[in-house]
């Protein structure tokens, strides 16, 4: 069989930060006002006094301090409260186009490879800036890329899902060389007045070359022993934004129209649904958590992560272990695993042995075992 091989990786990491302190006193500036708009009728009972945020409730609920944002003006204005993005024209580089090229020029040249040398590019993101022309078509012409380009969704597991994807049209001869890019803008879809909720993510894209071993030049490679992905009907995870709100007459500015979760819920159900995911494809290949040198999963949340990491390991994870990077990115959905891996695999040496693994909406959960082949 064909081995594949990853053999660059990119990350795009936007210019504005928000830390904790910023976030907080936006929004509470906010739970102010409301609070001061509707004093006559919470001082009837009849409605709810908004509680305030705090930078600890923060770190104790997910670990996160910071968060990179492609704005941060229009988020951190209580009037406002998300980013302010400039619209496109047609003939313009979308905004998830240049986010794209960004990471996939760091990737390519990682890789040793042009953008002519690709014939497959998939962009897999949660949330696309159009429906058509696909922005993986987008990047490949304004990568000269050639073959065939596509989008796909599935929330925070697209890029494991996109991987997959490469790997076995790389396998069948379908492509020689792929390149997996997650232009992720989840300010956009954050309601960033839900106190639950309106720290928990940030903006990034990142890129990851994959290419037939007999055709690398990399220095440094990463053959994909395995890859195995799993989906779980569940609504603890929903977005109702679609097409369809125009013509259902739904108002488009509905909480329901941006991220909304249960969050408890889903801890309950996605943590044991993962590490049986990873244990299970570990014990195909004939490994099992011994003998895995790093744990690259998604960062959505660092009580997630630990407990995840600790079924699967068997033991209190080490920081080396199981790398966290959501304390300064905050949850970049399908881009989280990939930052994870993009800066914590260069001191693997050869033979060592690694899951990168996504879980998010849908369910979904995506496991990609790599070996560091040189």
């Amino acid at each position: 069989m064909t081995q594949v091989v990853i053999t660059g990786t990119g990350l795009f990491t936007p210019a504005h930060s928000i830390d904790n302190d910023a976030l907080v006193a936006s929004f509470n500036a906010w739970v102010e006002a409301e609070n001061a708009r509707h004093a006559e009728a919470i001082a009837a009972g009849e409605r709810e006094p908004l509680a305030p945020s705090s930078s600890e409730f923060i770190v104790k609920a997910s670990g996160i301090h910071s968060r990179h944002v492609l704005d941060a003006e229009g988020i951190l204005d209580p009037e406002r409260m998300r980013p302010r993005l400039r619209e496109r024209g047609n003939d313009e580089p979308s905004i998830q186009c240049e986010m794209g090229l960004d990471a996939a020029r760091q990737a390519l040249d990682a890789a040793g490879v042009a953008g002519a040398d690709i014939d497959l590019v998939i962009v897999g993101c949660s949330n696309l800036e159009r429906p058509y022309p696909a922005v993986a078509v987008e990047l490949q012409a304004a990568l000269g890329a050639g073959g065939y380009a596509f989008d796909m969704n599935v929330a925070c597991s697209s890029a494991t899902f996109a991987i997959e994807t490469a790997a076995n049209a790389i396998r069948a001869g379908n492509a020689t060389r792929a390149l997996v890019v997650n232009p992720e803008i989840c300010s956009a879809h954050l309601n960033f007045r839900d106190r639950d909720s309106h720290f928990i993510f940030g903006d990034a894209c990142t890129a990851i070359v994959l290419e037939r071993d007999d055709l690398a030049t990399a220095e440094a490679r990463f053959a994909i022993l395995g890859t195995r992905l799993v989906t779980r009907f569940s609504n603890a995870i929903r977005n109702n934004s679609g097409f369809l709100n125009r013509v259902t007459d739904a108002d488009p500015l509905a909480a329901d129209k941006l991220f909304v979760q249960e969050g408890r819920r889903v801890f309950k159900e996605v943590c044991p649904l993962v590490a049986a995911l990873i244990g299970e494809h570990l014990a195909s290949l004939g490994l099992c958590g011994d003998d895995l040198a790093r744990l690259w999963l998604h960062q959505a949340n660092r009580h997630m992560n630990d407990l995840i990491a600790r079924r699967v390991l068997g033991h209190e994870p080490s920081p080396e272990q199981a790398p966290i990077i959501l304390d300064r990115y905050a949850n970049t959905s399908s881009a989280g695993s990939i930052i994870a891996f993009h800066l914590h695999h260069d001191d693997l040496a050869a033979g060592d042995t690694g899951v990168i693994c996504s879980f998010g909406a849908g369910y979904s959960a995506g496991s990609v075992v790599v070996r560091r082949a040189q």
